[in-house]
């Protein structure tokens, strides 16, 4: 599903983002990524994204290659990634129905695949009966549900999360962890960046570390 071979990304200020960054994750794999600020991930999430272009290396995700596909074709690219941000972004003038429901009305499906597909969407986060409220009624734990019913509801491939739990509680954020594992025995790989060690500890699957750029460490956390 992802394979980084010695992929690099330098900054026009002469900045390292990654140097030589070597690692292969398989489809339906559940994979972290930490490190302290700057280390990385940021820019590494970005170049799955297709948001930035690798310097050197060969990033190939689903099979294509991240830094030789034309512009025109990253769109179709991203339709097979979903994206939860800790920061969930959600739009406060529209229900819970319409947030989750615009990834769908952007594709220009019909209104009836979009309930279906919301309706389910919202189910898989525990939020069946919750389409009609707005953001602003949720707790932070359920509007970040919504964030990821959003980045699921066109069926991704693959899902990232760029620490998505870091405004969360322990107990909120232990719950987030279990809907991301839900989606993952589903099919969908995912791949979440977070610093939260210890959170990271309990759930035991793969964790890539990286410090400046380098990875340092790959395999269950200890």
């Amino acid at each position: 599903m992802i394979r980084f071979e010695q992929v690099g990304k330098r900054y026009p200020n002469g900045h390292v983002g990654l140097h030589e960054l070597s690692f292969r994750a398989r489809r339906g794999e559940f994979l972290f990524v930490t490190g302290h600020s700057g280390a990385g991930k940021s820019t590494l999430l970005r170049l799955l994204l297709a948001l930035e272009r690798p310097t050197s290396g060969k990033l190939l995700l689903a099979d294509q290659d991240i830094g030789s596909i034309s512009n025109s074709e990253i769109p179709f690219l991203r339709r097979q990634i979903g994206v939860v941000f800790q920061n969930h972004h959600l739009l406060f003038d529209r229900s819970v129905f319409d947030n989750v429901a615009l990834p769908l009305q952007i594709l220009g499906l019909p209104r009836e695949e979009i309930e279906q597909r919301v309706s389910e969407a919202l189910e898989r986060v525990s939020l069946k009966d919750m389409g009609e409220q707005f953001p602003s009624d949720l707790s932070s734990g359920q509007q970040q549900r919504v964030g990821i019913a959003r980045a699921v509801v066109h069926q991704p491939a693959l899902l990232l999360a760029d620490e998505p739990t870091g405004n969360l509680d322990p107990r909120l954020a232990a719950e987030i962890m279990g809907v991301f594992e839900d989606i993952n025995r589903l099919g969908t790989t995912v791949l979440i960046a977070s610093h939260d060690l210890a959170l990271i500890a309990r759930m035991r699957h793969r964790l890539l570390t990286l410090q400046r750029g380098r990875l340092i460490g790959d395999g269950e956390p200890t």
